[in-house]
């Protein structure tokens, strides 16, 4: 009787963004102004010359595809997303501080074991919206990939907030899909190799699989 006078998933949504929405918002992009900082500071000053990174057959089978850049720029909504549909401060902070410490492990890691990937042949002129992101998300802090990490964590927390609500399957499986393709347009733009991509899948798994023991019971 009490599961039928629940509210629909969908009202529990939209119950759920509005809370706190001025935390959220402005959280969120403190969040991003401080990473990008951190990020540049620790390119800019690697404490070795960095490592190429091997390619493998997968990338070559993967090969460049264009298409690819609306994928990999929408993956600083997806991220995004996660922290909106939190219903509580607790899990909210939670999420925050386990990101945050996602994000620092892998600054660390590309400050003390600097990599970078091969010199792809690129045309630039034919492709200016890869200029973009080519100076905004170097070629270099290739492994773990950061991008995929940060994926994959916001992919288990958005699978976990939407078993917590009774939502659909479907927008679990959309949320997977979404990041899956996230993480092959890391590879599609030549912006990372697979191994790369592999080790992103890792780190982004392990921290949600940390951040769920802290935060079991909150979200």
């Amino acid at each position: 009787m009490a599961s039928s006078l629940a509210p629909s998933w969908h009202h529990q949504i939209a119950d759920r963004v509005v809370y706190l929405w001025p935390l959220k918002a402005f959280g969120t992009m403190t969040f991003m102004v401080l990473f990008f900082w951190g990020y540049f500071t620790v390119l800019h000053n690697p404490l070795t010359p960095p490592l190429v990174m091997p390619v493998t057959w997968l990338d070559t089978w993967i090969g460049f595809s264009p298409s690819a850049f609306p994928a990999y720029v929408s993956l600083w909504v997806y991220v995004s997303l996660a922290p909106a549909l939190m219903g509580n401060l607790r899990a909210l902070r939670g999420f925050g501080l386990w990101m945050g410490g996602l994000c620092v492990f892998c600054l660390a890691i590309f400050w003390l074991f600097p990599t970078s990937i091969p010199p792809f042949p690129i045309d630039l002129n034919a492709y200016p919206e890869f200029a973009i992101i080519k100076g905004l998300d170097a070629s270099s802090n290739a492994f773990p990939s950061l991008h995929v990490a940060t994926a994959v964590f916001s992919a288990f927390w958005l699978n976990r907030l939407f078993g917590q609500i009774d939502a659909p399957r479907t927008l679990q499986w959309l949320s997977a899909l979404q990041c899956s393709v996230i993480i092959w347009s890391t590879i599609a733009t030549r912006q990372h190799v697979v191994l790369d991509a592999i080790g992103g899948v890792v780190v982004g798994a392990v921290f949600a699989a940390l951040s769920f023991r802290q935060t079991r019971g909150v979200v």
